[in-house]
């Protein structure tokens, strides 16, 4: 009796002492801090460790913000090392808020591309790019058939060679989506990328209940190793507020299905389904609000009021200069 009661303390006592080393070192919960952005973001001087910024971004204490809620503005986030982990996850915590309570745009994106630091037309960054974009599409005007409110979160794979289409909102290169309303929150909004065993999955924290619920999945993704993450935000002649608190990637543990030895940097970005797209239809530029309309009656009552003072004093000369001549 004794020996075994000897034995169980032993146990206990071994298994005290390798619990903290085996959470540790449990790659899920393993954070890769060169592919993360946390608080304080200052490194030395101006620069941030790991992060390069493009555009109209701005650096605070608080959050990275892309864009700020004025109109034609463009930035984004890019992190400087390509990541060479086959299984991962990158969770964003983020702010979408502005002014506007009916219209607002555009709207921001989450990246796993080839070439980083590039300035486009897609949400602030390239067109034709090679890998994998999270899109979340704000742009609350569109013309024509929908089949989903905005905002909404899509996933899209491109190889490079597809355009994305805003008028459809890419949903011709779109995998999945999920319409998902995270404006104007006083809490914290959250978003999850898991990319594990070519699957895709991204969820949503958007009701602060520090619970996730799933937007989408989508199996038989490829995406290759040696890819950058990075975010980017545009406004046009709606805007908002995009502000990137912070992100946050983990390594994942390889499954046993997986070889660990096999090389995945040459893979074609690719995915063997995509939604049906929607026929294009051209957008319809935004009416103008109360405000502007009212600005615009007044400028051109005050035009219309100028002329017809100038007119009167026109003639007004005209009347005493014939006079003169009669004299």
């Amino acid at each position: 009796m004794q020996q075994i009661k000897f034995q169980l303390t032993q146990y206990f006592l071994v298994a005290l002492f390798f619990t903290p080393i085996l959470a540790e070192w449990n790659t899920r919960d393993y954070v890769r801090r060169e592919h993360s952005l946390t608080k304080p973001y200052q490194g030395s001087g101006m620069s941030v460790p790991y992060w390069d910024f493009l555009g109209s971004t701005i650096v605070t204490t608080n959050y990275v913000r892309l864009t700020s809620d004025l109109q034609s503005k463009s930035g984004a986030i890019w992190n400087t090392v390509p990541c060479y982990t086959r299984n991962w996850e990158v969770q964003v915590q983020f702010k979408v808020h502005g002014r506007g309570k009916d219209l607002y745009g555009d709207g921001f994106a989450i990246w796993y591309v080839k070439d980083r630091m590039q300035y486009g037309p897609v949400f602030g960054s390239k067109d034709y790019y090679q890998g994998l974009a999270i899109i979340l599409d704000t742009y609350s005007n569109h013309n024509g058939a929908h089949n989903h409110q905005h905002p909404y979160i899509s996933a899209t794979v491109n190889n490079g060679s597809l355009h994305y289409d805003h008028d459809r909102d890419g949903t011709h290169t779109q995998l999945a989506g999920c319409e998902a309303k995270f404006r104007n929150f006083n809490h914290d909004t959250h978003l999850s990328i898991i990319y594990k065993d070519d699957t895709l999955i991204v969820q949503t924290d958007f009701e602060g209940k520090n619970a996730w619920k799933e937007c989408l999945r989508v199996e038989n993704v490829l995406l290759p190793t040696g890819y950058f993450f990075g975010a980017s935000a545009t406004t046009g002649d709606l805007s908002d507020n995009h502000d990137i608190i912070a992100i946050k990637m983990y390594e994942l543990d390889l499954l046993e299905t997986q070889d660990k030895d096999e090389d995945r940097s040459h893979i074609i970005p690719s995915a063997q389904t995509f939604e049906a797209p929607r026929e294009r239809v051209e957008d319809v530029k935004p009416a103008m609000s109360g405000v502007k309309t009212f600005l615009w009656m007044m400028f051109v009552a005050i035009v219309i009021i100028v002329l017809v003072v100038l007119g009167i004093m026109w003639y007004q000369k005209k009347q005493e200069h014939s006079r003169k001549r009669l004299y």
